[in-house]
């Protein structure tokens, strides 16, 4: 094994640096900022007493600490992050290249419309381009990401039927292989979540479904493919089920990546679909952020002349009769979910990616995923991997992602999921989400994307097959990893033990600094 990732014992900031000490000082930006001030009347209660206590350093301090931490962390620029739904692709560094142009990143949001043209109309190609891979009339770019697009979708679902006198509807539906975020939406949004179980086909349980529509359903939530990178075969008959209460689809666009270019969710009678650009559309994703997360919707009639796209959350651009780009929010809209248009970056992020592959390039994106995945469940089959199984759906095809149960290693060795994932790290590999969806016992959910490369593929399941060989021969041994990382296993029991404390030689060095006392 020739993994060795940096093991830095690094202090945090507050404890590195001395009183007195900075980094680079412009003093022409440090007057005016004190020019500024002392101009403006601040009220006497909002002023502060003393100095922040923040660390001191010189610059050379605050980049080698950084450059530190970055050489014990690890990311997608460091090798494959199979987390399974969360769609962690590479970033193409030519995206960031525009997106962090000058005339991007220096615009305000406040600025009048007509200096800002050239992004309005970047942000209405965008709203047609994405209405029209997902088969949906119009959408809104406004979602800060996917869980607010998920919120916007139940807030539409909400208004329709509110505006249709139907406020008796308070049920929204959810499959329990679904993600986490939708029942909590719903909620926040007010309805009761109605939780319906998973054949062993790895369907949605259609008697289930039928015992559990009634006239109170105001929609249902759906992935698909699902959390279990299975396509979703009866979703007419599930649409005629809850368009016949006159209840809306809303459609979680997480696993878009699996179906892209061959199926959209407005063909299979969704209403209402929410897009990751963070996702499918390749920005960068976590910590690399913002995300975004716009929302479509079918123009079905509410009431009237009014249609959802009269309705939904957030500004839409639209075009004047002039030819100038506006920003302008639907007549019966409930409002903005936040305080300005969107999150630019990550827009034309997507906008360039889509450009750039164009419909046929999208078409081979879906593709490549779904072949990396079925090739992968094929080289752990090749291997001799029995440790692993599939719960659902035994003998489908997946599409984008998989779900492994480690249950079988477990109970004859004794070897977690948890442990599985820990040995991966210990051979350079990210670890896949464990434990979800809540089906699956000892979940290992594994998604490689489309832009991992065959060897990758390849390597990451000879290491799950290492894994199983190493729990049959020493199952200790694979519960001691991981060895080989900057941060090894923690002790769990006293890691959750109220008593565990920093060192008192570390609370020492954050009371002589004042940091202690700052953060109360």
């Amino acid at each position: 094994m020739d993994f060795r990732q940096a093991r830095w014992d690094e202090p945090i900031i507050f404890e590195l640096g001395h009183t007195g000490r900075k980094g680079i000082i412009i003093p022409e930006v440090e007057d005016e900022i004190k020019k500024a001030v002392g101009n403006i009347i601040i009220p006497e209660e909002v002023l502060r007493k003393s100095l922040p206590r923040l660390p001191e350093l010189s610059e050379v301090e605050v980049a080698r600490h950084f450059m530190r931490l970055s050489e014990m962390s690890y990311g997608i620029d460091s090798g494959p992050v199979p987390l399974g739904s969360c769609t962690m692709k590479y970033n193409p560094k030519l995206m960031l290249k525009y997106t962090e142009d000058s005339r991007i990143t220096l615009l305000h949001p406040l600025q009048d419309e007509e200096t800002v043209q050239g992004i309005l109309e970047i942000m209405y190609n965008l709203q047609k381009w994405l209405a029209n891979i997902i088969g949906m009339d119009v959408c809104t770019l406004h979602p800060a990401a996917g869980a607010q697009g998920e919120f916007t979708g139940i807030v539409t679902i909400r208004r329709y039927h509110d505006l249709k006198g139907q406020e008796y509807k308070d049920e929204i539906v959810v499959p329990d292989s679904a993600h986490g975020t939708n029942p909590a939406s719903a909620s926040m949004g007010g309805f009761k979540v109605i939780e319906i179980p998973t054949f062993h086909d790895g369907n949605v349980d259609i008697e289930a479904l039928e015992a559990a529509i009634n006239k109170r359903t105001a929609g249902l939530m759906l992935t698909n493919p699902s959390t279990l990178g299975l396509f979703e075969e009866n979703i007419l008959t599930m649409e005629k089920l809850v368009h016949k209460v006159d209840g809306l689809l809303y459609y979680d666009g997480a696993n878009l990546n699996g179906i892209m270019g061959y199926a959209r969710p407005g063909d299979m009678g969704f209403d209402i679909a929410h897009i990751n650009i963070h996702k499918t559309f390749s920005s960068p994703h976590g910590g690399g952020g913002p995300g975004a997360g716009p929302v479509c919707v079918k123009n079905r009639i509410v009431k009237n002349d009014i249609r959802l796209s009269d309705i939904i959350p957030g500004p839409l651009v639209i075009k004047g009769k002039n030819g100038n780009y506006r920003i302008y929010m639907p007549k019966y809209s409930p409002g903005r979910l936040r305080a300005f248009y969107a999150n630019i970056g990550p827009l034309i992020w997507g906008f360039l990616y889509i450009l750039a592959l164009g419909s046929k390039g999208l078409k081979e994106v879906t593709e490549t995923a779904v072949l990396n995945t079925n090739y992968f469940m094929k080289l752990l089959k090749k291997l001799g991997a029995k440790g692993y199984s599939l719960t659902h759906g035994q003998g489908r095809f997946r599409k984008h992602e998989t779900v492994l149960s480690a249950e079988p290693l477990k109970k004859e060795t004794g070897v977690t999921a948890e442990d599985i994932a820990k040995g991966l790290l210990d051979r350079g590999f990210y670890a896949p989400t464990i434990y979800f969806p809540l089906i699956v016992p000892e979940a290992l959910m594994i998604e490689f994307t489309d832009t991992e490369t065959k060897e990758n593929l390849e390597a990451y399941a000879k290491a799950l097959a290492d894994i199983e060989k190493e729990a049959r021969r020493n199952p200790l041994k694979v519960k001691s990893r991981p060895l080989n990382v900057g941060v090894r296993r923690i002790d769990n029991v006293k890691a959750n033990h109220p008593r565990t404390v920093t060192p008192s030689w570390r609370v020492k060095v954050l009371r002589d600094k004042g940091v202690i006392d700052s953060l109360k």
